[in-house]
């Protein structure tokens, strides 16, 4: 099968972006609790690539070729975690060689990577483990400096083991070959108010602020109302401007209100 999917070409944006298919019948079925999704966050926010959308898919094979060739088209990066181990349900790398239309043999590089690790642990080579040095053609490896096998990279795919130890491994393994973009900067505002309260004002400095994101974040537990305003954007100059006006609104409404913010609460 010969996919027709053309990946975008991160040279050409501006904004470099990123999607995540986290997979893994044992992630939707709460058996494991994922917490890759948080480690690609930070690691995208610190080379300043945006990540986007996060998926998470069962170990079904046509779900994650459709994810695969949806999100590979959509943006600069595409990251992939788990399904790349020795046993029958590991199927990424099958789904990546159909999605791309490649062939699926055992990539000798890979192979001879295992085999000196299993050699040094006295690991009998069996069929089983050497599904691990699968590598669609075409692909590069991606170093493995834990458990030794590898992941790999196709065009803009990267995929990656789903064991958080290794996939950090590996994430710092790709950072030197990825392109990262203008770094998003973040102010945050406190407000002793509800959303209600803020929401409609808040709203209209959205409006007149397109390119900062603004949102807002009630929190539980503390002893009075608390609402958390949190701008996002490139661009600093108007980041600094969007955050002034959701600071004079805030300073309105709690002087309307005789609302005074805590010193360990305000931001």
């Amino acid at each position: 099968m010969t996919s027709h999917v053309q990946p975008v070409n991160p040279m050409s944006e501006a904004t470099v972006t990123a999607g995540l298919i986290v997979i893994g019948d044992e992630i939707l079925s709460g058996r494991t609790q994922d917490v890759n999704i948080n480690a690609t966050a930070v690691f995208c926010a610190d080379l300043g690539i945006e990540l986007a959308e996060v998926r998470i898919v069962p170990d079904d094979m046509d779900m994650i070729i459709e994810a695969i060739n949806t999100l590979r088209a959509r943006y600069s990066y595409v990251f992939t975690t788990g399904g790349i181990g020795p046993t029958h349900d590991d199927i990424t790398a099958d789904a990546v060689a159909k999605a791309f239309g490649v062939a699926l043999p055992i990539n000798p590089d890979a192979r001879a990577m295992l085999e000196t690790r299993w050699k040094e642990s006295n690991i009998e080579v069996t069929e089983s483990r050497l599904r691990m040095a699968r590598i669609p053609e075409g692909a590069d490896l991606i170093v493995n400096s834990v458990s030794a096998a590898p992941g790999f990279r196709i065009e803009n795919v990267h995929v990656m083991a789903g064991v958080p130890v290794i996939m950090r491994a590996m994430l710092e393994a790709l950072a030197p070959t990825l392109r990262g973009g203008r770094k998003v900067e973040s102010r945050t505002v406190a407000a002793g108010v509800g959303e209600g309260t803020v929401g409609g004002p808040l709203g209209k400095i959205q409006e007149a602020y397109p390119d900062v994101k603004i949102g807002s974040y009630p929190q539980m537990g503390h002893a009075h109302v608390m609402t958390y305003l949190v701008m996002r954007s490139h661009d600093i100059d108007r980041l600094e401007q969007a955050t002034a006006e959701v600071r004079k609104l805030v300073d309105t409404l709690h002087a309307e209100r005789n609302i005074t913010i805590p010193e360990d609460t305000s931001a």
